[in-house]
């Protein structure tokens, strides 16, 4: 076992790498973005890959942050630049237990727009709360988009305060769950909501989102049974590593 490995449990240490792999495998995640998860012994502290493709990980590539995102050990290898965004919500937020971030393409133009992202289908029912935008640019002046620093990921965890789906102007976006299958779930679906809200605004008709309350007792039954696509995505990984 090498001397940087987590001490979170062997369990959600397979479940982080087979994350990784999902996101790739359903193009939610490129050779960017990645996903995290808080440990399970210790809550001051979350698992995150090095600096690596998604579909490239496994269990030899993580490295355990504290929630200042800094390594809990020594570690030569180079880190996720970004791990400003997983810390910074963590801390802000205790209820999460897992952190995706997307670069997308069929998210940006909700991010750059004065569209906003909305349910348009029951599996996207969570974004019935709200999706709403990080503009990096209105807090910090020109940069080069990325969340560099704590300063940067505290914004984004401000604009996404208690939701579920923070957008982030000319980048993506970022998903937070429960657990880890809510949060893969939740960047799935934030993906494919997009898709669809698109090609029905192409349509050139009115378009018909779900209201408040059918989000919300929607988001309680995808909730429920998040197991079930979980299973099924973690199954097809399994037979491809």
């Amino acid at each position: 076992m090498s001397e940087n490995r987590p001490d979170s449990s062997a369990a959600l240490i397979d479940d982080l790498v087979v994350a990784n792999r999902i996101l790739a495998e359903l193009g939610v995640l490129d050779a960017f973005g990645h996903v995290s998860v808080r440990s399970d012994r210790d809550p001051r502290r979350y698992v995150l890959t090095r600096l690596l493709a998604p579909e490239m990980v496994t269990a030899a590539d993580l490295i355990e942050y504290d929630l200042d995102s800094r390594p809990v050990r020594d570690d030569a290898r180079k880190p996720c630049l970004e791990r400003f965004i997983h810390g910074e919500i963590y801390k802000a937020r205790p209820d999460v237990m897992a952190v995706v971030h997307s670069h997308a393409p069929s998210v940006i133009p909700f991010a750059a727009s004065s569209v906003r992202l909305r349910p348009i289908y029951h599996m996207g029912a969570f974004l019935g709360a709200g999706a709403p935008v990080f503009d990096i640019r209105q807090r910090f002046g020109a940069t080069d988009l990325l969340v560099r620093n704590p300063d940067h990921g505290r914004g984004l965890a401000a604009t996404l305060a208690g939701g579920a789906v923070a957008l982030m102007r000319g980048h993506g976006f970022a998903t937070v769950g429960e657990s880890l299958p809510v949060a893969v779930c939740r960047a799935v679906y934030t993906e494919l909501n997009a898709r669809l809200q698109g090609e029905a605004i192409a349509l050139g008709g009115e378009v018909t989102y779900l209201d408040r309350e059918e989000a919300e007792l929607a988001d309680a039954v995808i909730r429920s049974v998040v197991a079930k696509p979980w299973d099924l995505w973690k199954k097809r990984a399994l037979e491809r590593m």
